[in-house]
């Protein structure tokens, strides 16, 4: 879900997310929070890939990848503490961790066509310590559990969208992740579709701010804000 077509797909730099413009904020229900989609866009993406040798598109483009690793590496995380990217996508981000030394990554889809893509990037760069897995982080397995790192970049934004009781869904997000993550561990999240304030009430549960992020701004009508949220949340 998170990369390339992390719930998005395509080709080139700094991507969108679903929902995200103009258009963005009334969580309209949409075939971008269906797994239908997506498992369509990657099997396009696949196809692409194995045709041309192209990754498609980085979501909230490179420097959302670069804010999230100098982050890390400012707090001093360890190079072998466990991170779990959920939607993984093209898995481009797993490998920028991996490149950056990062030893215990792992990434999850619920659509098998974009774990096959990202196993084909990841084997194209040449990494074998990367962990790819089918799951859908709403309904995780058991043996999806202990991570000291969890990062979305988009996907609870498509889950958002979800034209089938999204609102349940967020629900379910928020307790799949309180089980995954390690006590105490961290929670990435960067979102185009929610504010910092309606972030911090999503997850009110079981987790607190520990810190936001810097993100480009957008200026209109004399008004000015953040068109993406990044926070940092922790575990308590």
């Amino acid at each position: 879900m998170n990369e390339g077509a992390d719930y998005g797909g395509g080709a080139g730099g700094a991507a969108r997310s679903p929902g995200c413009g103009p258009e963005g904020g009334g969580f309209v229900p949409s075939a971008l929070g269906t797994r239908e989609h997506w498992d369509a866009v990657y099997k396009r993406e696949l196809q692409t890939f194995q045709e041309y040798g192209d990754t498609g598109e980085i979501w909230f483009g490179e420097e959302s990848m670069t804010r999230l690793i100098r982050w890390m590496q400012k707090h001093k995380i360890p190079l072998d503490a466990s991170v779990l990217d959920i939607g993984t996508g093209n898995g481009v981000f797993l490998v920028e961790l991996a490149k950056f030394g990062f030893s215990d990554v792992t990434g999850i889809d619920y659509s098998p066509s974009a774990i096959q893509l990202s196993g084909s990037i990841i084997e194209k760069e040449g990494l074998s310590n990367i962990k790819l897995k089918v799951e859908d982080f709403l309904n995780p397995s058991t043996k999806l559990s202990g991570f000291h790192i969890c990062i979305d970049k988009g996907t609870f934004d498509a889950i958002s969208l979800n034209p089938d009781n999204a609102i349940e869904k967020r629900k379910q997000y928020v307790e799949s992740l309180s089980r995954v993550l390690k006590v105490k561990g961290f929670f990435l999240i960067t979102s185009c579709n929610w504010t910092k304030e309606e972030l911090l009430d999503e997850f009110s549960e079981g987790f607190e701010l520990f810190e936001e992020l810097p993100t480009p701004k957008f200026s209109f009508g004399g008004r000015s804000g953040n068109s993406v949220a990044a926070l940092v949340f922790q575990k308590t």
